[in-house]
């Protein structure tokens, strides 16, 4: 028997969630977000409190989903909101969108989110917590690293390999086998057709700018 869901965070990101679940044939049951007192609701959901609320004994009983989405420099939130869940050995389900197309061969460890509209091929692999958004395309044996964030429409073609916490913005193409640093950004819209290092931003007809690991990497 499904466990109920608990949602980590209040933003755009959470509303997709919340919907991504129902569409699954879930219930959330609770939030939480230091950013709105305990006890009030959003979306009609109880706000149970703040990442302290993990430690309770009750949360053993939940699967959780995270509800803040990764924005360009800003990564180590979302890794370590999902760093501080598994911590303390509570459930990270994969989310898939019941109206994705995740090829069975494909491999999705824990705390994946694959969204509307999205499409993974044969022998992709996704690490940890990475989130496939809405209506992007991952092709067949690429090979995502843990807390990266493909954005709406981007495509990745076969056997393109990212780095850990790889930002693809969104529409984005990176032809087949390009490889993306850890830690690097790709400007939405962009083309990629060569290997782009680590912790850089990438935008089409400029150097790429030198960005700080935000978080160790191994």
């Amino acid at each position: 028997m499904s466990k109920p869901v608990i949602l980590l965070g209040h933003g755009g990101h959470a509303s997709v969630m919340r919907a991504l679940i129902a569409a699954l044939g879930r219930r959330v049951v609770g939030v939480l977000t230091p950013a709105l007192p305990v006890g009030s609701a959003w979306q009609g959901i109880p706000v149970l409190g703040g990442d302290d609320w993990l430690d309770r004994p009750e949360a053993a009983a939940h699967e959780f989903a995270l509800g803040l989405g990764r924005m360009p420099n800003q990564p180590q939130r979302r890794a370590g909101l999902f760093a501080a869940v598994q911590a303390r050995g509570l459930s990270l389900p994969v989310w898939v969108h019941p109206s994705a197309v995740v090829d069975p061969s494909a491999r999705l460890a824990d705390g994946v989110q694959i969204m509307a509209g999205a499409i993974v091929q044969a022998e992709a692999v996704l690490a940890t917590d990475v989130l496939i958004n809405t209506g992007a395309q991952v092709d067949h044996h690429a090979q995502i690293g843990a807390h990266s964030h493909v954005a709406p429409g981007a495509v990745l073609c076969g056997e393109v390999v990212l780095g850990a916490a790889v930002f693809v913005g969104a529409g984005a193409v990176l032809i087949q086998g390009i490889s993306v640093g850890a830690g690097a950004e790709i400007a939405a819209g962009a083309t990629v057709h060569r290997p782009v290092p680590a912790a850089v931003r990438w935008i089409p007809g400029r150097a790429p700018q030198p960005l700080p690991l935000p978080f160790h990497l191994p």
